[in-house]
């Protein structure tokens, strides 16, 4: 199995991310780590300024990271973002997909469009960017996929239908990519957050930048950098052991079980 799947030191030097949500939360933090473990970094998300902001964390990490504006609901701009990733950085050998929506509503007042765009950004993105890095992933002798679901993705509620059917679906397509992956030294994880300290359901960019600044206790909502340690330690971990999936939460957590 290649080391391009993991290494016995726990580094990620010489190797290449690539987060989708890099803009902010979870999604910046997990580049920003990382960054200081060694790798360069591809990074999407839809605001050019804060992935800009990401990327001047990364350098000052001393590595190098790659700004791709891209709306991971656009099918397009996607897969044409992963082929940007490999041509301009060489290679990806983790793929973090972080990126997530919701649109918040019953289910009698949940209209099909809104529905489509939480599938296309929490399901279908996943599923397009493994499809793409798949072959290089091969090629390479292997490879991480981290998909970031949430404790959603283990119980529903109420006024969560899309969220939670796209979360749960993530479930079903992160042990697809493992079972068809293991051949080729391609591991695959999904990874189950509770609350974090993160501005989850701020979609305006100003406004997510003061939600971040707000503090909160540890054992009521995890702060991103504990988790975002977490996925490195998943995509660094020795390439013969592989995490299938891991439920995380803060010591008061509400959601689950």
């Amino acid at each position: 199995m290649s080391k391009s799947s993991g290494a016995r030191d726990g580094s990620m030097t010489g190797r290449v991310g690539l987060i989708t949500g890099a803009s902010s939360g979870l999604g910046r933090a997990t580049a920003i780590a990382m960054a200081e473990a060694g790798a360069n970094v591809a990074l999407l998300a839809r605001s050019r300024p804060d992935i800009e902001r990401t990327a001047a964390s990364v350098a000052a990490a001393g590595r190098e990271a790659l700004v791709l504006p891209v709306d991971v609901a656009d099918e397009e701009q996607t897969i044409a973002a992963a082929e940007q990733a490999v041509a301009d950085l060489g290679r990806v050998d983790v793929l973090v997909n972080v990126a997530a929506t919701d649109v918040p509503a019953p289910v009698v007042e949940l209209s099909t469009p809104d529905w489509d765009r939480v599938l296309a950004v929490n399901l279908r993105a996943p599923f397009l960017l493994a499809r793409s890095l798949f072959p290089h992933m091969r090629r390479a002798g292997g490879g991480t996929i981290v998909n970031v679901s949430s404790v959603a993705g283990k119980r529903g509620w109420s006024n969560a239908a899309a969220y939670c059917a796209s979360k749960f679906g993530l479930t079903g397509l992160t042990q697809a990519l493992a079972a068809e992956g293991r051949p080729f030294g391609i591991r695959a994880c999904v990874v189950y957050p509770g609350a974090m300290a993160t501005s989850w359901g701020v979609w305006a960019a100003e406004d997510r930048r003061g939600a971040e600044a707000v503090p909160s206790s540890p054992t009521d909502a995890l702060p991103a950098g504990d988790v975002a340690a977490l996925i490195v330690w998943i995509a660094s971990a020795p390439a013969d052991m592989v995490l299938n999936e891991v439920v995380v939460t803060p010591l008061l957590e509400k959601g689950w079980p």
